[in-house]
């Protein structure tokens, strides 16, 4: 089974079904798995919006993004020049949906479309400038979108809020020519877009729009057709340069990202060490070397020491820019999850952890309980003592973020015990 057809629902299954709403409302109130009815992508998206704190019951919580400060948001988005294509191939006065784009944060930048499904959707928060990340509103198709970089239909009950789920989605990420997540475009609406029709036309309209970008001239520096390598969370390495996409092995992957990290390039003695804790000799180097050179060609040198012949730019690096800009929100952004998390090279696993630990630091020595949020919904952060521990000193005594987060925090704390709790790094 393809990725694609493994994110859309099977033929003729029905998300409004009893037993649909029967298995989310055992979820909610139990946490327990429920078996067939639902499908595994998600009960794993209802798992992270539970893990959130998201308020089934609730509305969503939109954190609204509004007046001059969105304003300059969507005139500065890459995706700016892609709008008029937007409009031009899936607006329409009374489709029975609306059209929204999404930043690679879930931040809603545009919304349009039937007015009067725009009237309803607006009444669960569905407006521009909202945040429709899973960790802010729960299942829905372009928060999952977002999490999985992958196009995602949510139908009916599938949605994690009850308010929601008069409602179906369809959505497909952006990305830039560099292969750079973008954002979101996503159909929201009634039964029409429960329809394979509707993500076939979302599917066609971000093509459109990736085209669009890469004929728009200058784009930011990720997206500037110069080699970039792909090697943070779990999609796999890649790297693209101006002639296509190369798919990487582990080994090859491992021996890019050394390259890029040391630019005055490596004996094969200093490879060895770096692509393993055993013994590893120069003649198996060597021959790694010689099946990679055969796959990016004139990139790697042909002289010793190994070396790139020219910048090869990285979401590693990116991540690293956002942070000595100050930008946490935009490294947690950029930041899928670690540097190649199969592998063991010791070169690999020092670069992992450096990074894991300085975006770590940056989201716990900050201000912003957003970005601290989206921390404690990854992954990595899903037993963060010092993340949960710093939820709780920021939000109201009494609330249901409060009382969440410090149930979570108990929870860790008889899991770990205080013993292997890592410090509190707040900044104020």
């Amino acid at each position: 089974m393809t990725r694609r057809a493994a994110l859309r629902p099977a033929a003729g299954e029905r998300h409004d079904a009893p037993g649909l709403r029967a298995a989310h409302e055992q979820f909610v109130t139990t946490g327990r798995t429920p078996t067939r009815s639902v499908r595994a992508l998600v009960v794993e998206s209802w798992r992270r919006s539970r893990l959130g704190g998201v308020d089934p019951e609730g509305p969503a919580a939109p954190q609204v993004m509004s007046g001059p400060d969105l304003d300059a948001l969507r005139r500065e988005h890459p995706l700016a020049a892609a709008v008029p294509a937007i409009q031009h191939l899936l607006v329409q006065p009374a489709a029975g949906w609306v059209t929204a784009l999404t930043d690679d944060t879930g931040r809603l930048l545009w919304v349009d479309g039937d007015h009067e499904v725009r009237r309803r959707v607006e009444r669960v928060g569905f407006v521009e400038g909202a945040l429709w990340r899973e960790d802010c509103a729960g299942t829905n198709a372009p928060g999952i979108a977002l999490t999985t970089d992958a196009e995602v239909q949510v139908r009916g009950a599938e949605h994690w809020l009850r308010a929601v789920q008069p409602f179906s989605c369809a959505a497909a990420p952006v990305h830039g020519p560099s292969g750079r997540l973008l954002g979101v475009l996503d159909v929201t609406g009634g039964p029409v877009v429960a329809s394979d029709m509707a993500m076939a036309l979302v599917r066609a309209t971000v093509a459109a729009i990736e085209a669009t970008i890469a004929g728009a001239g200058p784009t930011p520096s990720a997206d500037s057709g110069a080699p970039w390598l792909r090697v943070l969370g779990p999609r796999g390495p890649v790297l693209r340069t101006p002639t296509g996409e190369v798919r990487l092995s582990g080994r090859h992957s491992e021996i890019l990202l050394l390259l890029t990290e040391h630019p005055a390039g490596l004996a094969a003695d200093e490879l060895a060490c770096l692509l393993s804790a055993d013994d590893l000799s120069d003649v198996t180097v060597r021959a790694e070397i010689s099946r990679l050179r055969r796959v990016v060609g004139p990139l790697l040198s042909e002289s010793r020491p190994y070396r790139l012949t020219e910048a090869v730019h990285s979401d590693v690096e990116a991540v690293r820019g956002a942070l000595d800009l100050g930008d946490v929100g935009l490294a947690l952004a950029g930041y899928p999850g670690p540097v190649l998390p199969r592998s063991v090279a010791p070169g690999v696993e020092r670069v992992r952890s450096d990074l894991a630990s300085d975006v770590r630091a940056a989201v716990l020595a900050g201000d912003d309980l957003d970005v601290l949020l989206r921390w404690a919904s990854s992954p990595e952060g899903a037993d963060d003592w010092a993340a949960w521990r710093a939820i709780v000193q920021r939000t109201a005594a009494g609330s249901a973020q409060h009382l969440r987060a410090s149930a979570r925090l108990a929870a860790i704390e008889r899991e770990l015990g205080p013993a292997r709790r890592r410090p509190v790094v707040v900044g104020r």
